[in-house]
């Protein structure tokens, strides 16, 4: 355990969870975030983030998602909006921390960890800030400096829409991948989806084993018509999978598809 600018600091099993202090102070952030144990995540890690962007400018995911991204995975620099699902939001970090590369989640206290890691989440290389508070603005762009994926909720309140422009510009310039778990003014793809149906209790009693959802991409140039995929959400494993009977893809050159209402979870 220690204390600083970031207030108490430990590690839950193998996830660093951190909870700066409110306070107005922003000089030496990053160094102060760097020097956390757990958060060798911004210093020891940089030194793997900047193996992984030599590697490649795309970090994979699954491939029921692939079709859905521009670049069939999570373009460095890029911002994607998530709208309603946190599931989704963790079904994308699962295949890039599976493969090596670090995460962050900044300001959802209510994260499922089991979930997560039943999403292929790999705990280890995932860095938990659930109460930035005041912070906020400070330790995203610290996190984003040091890490490949950091995925945020956004702020609510004055400044908002100049935070995010602000943040994604960071994420930009240091070829990280900024994910929100909300409306995100200027992504560059935005994420929603809709439960179509759950399965496993088909004669009335049992257990919930797996969702099928279809989610719709909307964005700029290649996605500026909505692509759709059904997926399952968790699959019969709890990884994200592709029903036997699943929707095509629609295709980016066909007609606009209706759009989807969001769902929780």
């Amino acid at each position: 355990m220690s204390e600083g600018l970031f207030g108490a600091e430990s590690n839950e099993g193998s996830v660093t969870r951190i909870r700066p202090e409110r306070t107005g102070a922003s000089r030496g952030t990053v160094a102060r975030l760097a020097a956390l144990p757990g958060v060798s995540t911004a210093s020891a890690v940089a030194d793997a983030a900047e193996h992984a962007k030599a590697a490649g400018q795309v970090l994979p995911v699954a491939p029921a998602l692939a079709g859905l991204l521009p670049r069939e995975g999570l373009r460095r620099g890029s911002t994607v909006a998530v709208r309603g699902s946190t599931s989704l939001l963790l079904a994308l970090l699962a295949e890039a921390t599976a493969r090596g590369s670090w995460a962050a989640v900044v300001g959802v206290p209510g994260l499922g960890l089991v979930a997560a890691e039943e999403l292929g989440v790999e705990l280890a290389r995932l860095a938990l800030v659930p109460h930035p508070g005041a912070e906020f603005p400070a330790v995203t762009a610290a996190l984003l400096d040091g890490l490949d994926l950091v995925a945020a909720r956004p702020t609510a309140g004055p400044g908002g829409e100049t935070l995010a422009r602000r943040l994604s510009a960071r994420a930009r310039q240091r070829g990280s991948v900024l994910l929100s778990l909300g409306a995100w003014p200027g992504a560059e793809v935005e994420l929603r989806c809709r439960t179509v149906r759950w399965t496993g209790t088909e004669d009335g009693h049992g257990h919930l084993r797996e969702r099928e959802v279809v989610v719709e991409a909307r964005g700029r140039a290649a996605l500026a018509r909505p692509v759709r995929a059904t997926v399952l959400l968790p699959g019969p494993k709890g990884v994200v999978g592709v029903p036997d009977t699943a929707l095509p893809t629609t295709s980016r050159s066909a007609a606009p598809v209706a759009p989807v209402r969001e769902v929780a979870g």
